[in-house]
């Protein structure tokens, strides 16, 4: 049938990931750097996602494309994984699949706890770590914990501390912390994990910080999005570090 359907332009696509927080059906992913249209059956053809590409790479046009399936995107969600194009390389499990406690496969080294402060804990120094809490991984943390009620949540993208030799002192001290790669991970299960961590944790704050490669842009439109729609409203921070280690914002 002939019918109105999302158009990517991967030659303007840099990779940011904006657009897929912003589309319901969860029909686009990164594949290969760029944002593609997964299945034309999961596009409604309504450009929920044309605002959030700050390259114009996406328009709406018509053409002939299969019919827009409602019931395959309750499918997509019900599973809680993307269903890649057949040219897609192989990817991260979606964290809806490895949803926190128990830990998956029943790894020892994933159970929830808390870290105790380093011994004589006090001025810090740079062999200090301010690391609270176990696990961090986005996809192991369990959005019931108890030490992240009301707390300074710190959302990183997994690159920033190798990057910024001052994590610990300038982004980790006094926060909890969740990290993850919103290049390799699917964006769509991060807005969901974290509106769900929102929702019940209810952080004092929320600070965000990514690279400055437009791909780690999906991490913060994620946060932004999860906790536009959490309901729950928190102070917000976002900042940027440089691949050369600088700290940009």
């Amino acid at each position: 049938m002939r019918r109105a359907i999302v158009e990517i332009d991967e030659g303007k696509c840099d990779g940011c990931g904006e657009c897929i927080p912003s589309c319901a059906e969860g029909a686009i992913e990164l594949v290969g750097g760029k944002a593609r249209l997964v299945a034309d059956a999961l596009c409604d053809g309504l450009g929920a996602c044309l605002g959030d590409c700050p390259r114009g790479a996406i328009q709406v046009r018509e053409r002939e494309a299969a019919s827009f399936d409602e019931e395959a995107v309750a499918l997509r969600r019900e599973r809680g994984r993307p269903v890649p194009a057949a040219s897609a390389p192989p990817r991260r499990p979606s964290l809806s699949v490895v949803q926190a406690a128990p830990a998956p496969a029943g790894c020892p080294g994933s159970e929830g706890r808390l870290l105790p402060p380093p011994e004589g804990a006090g001025p810090f120094s740079a062999s200090s770590s301010r690391l609270s809490h176990w696990p961090v991984q986005l996809g192991l943390v369990d959005v019931r914990a108890p030490w992240l009620a009301g707390a300074d949540l710190l959302i990183a993208a997994d690159c920033v501390p190798f990057a910024y030799a001052d994590f610990h002192r300038d982004f980790l001290a006094g926060r909890r912390v969740v990290v993850g790669c919103p290049k390799l991970d699917d964006l769509r299960a991060y807005v969901e994990k974290l509106g769900e961590l929102f929702r019940v944790a209810r952080p004092r704050s929320v600070a965000v910080v990514k690279m400055e490669v437009p791909c780690c842009g999906g991490i913060a439109s994620a946060a932004r999005e999860a906790l536009r729609h959490s309901g729950h409203a928190a102070p917000y921070q976002e900042s940027t570090i440089g691949l050369q280690g600088g700290r940009l914002s």
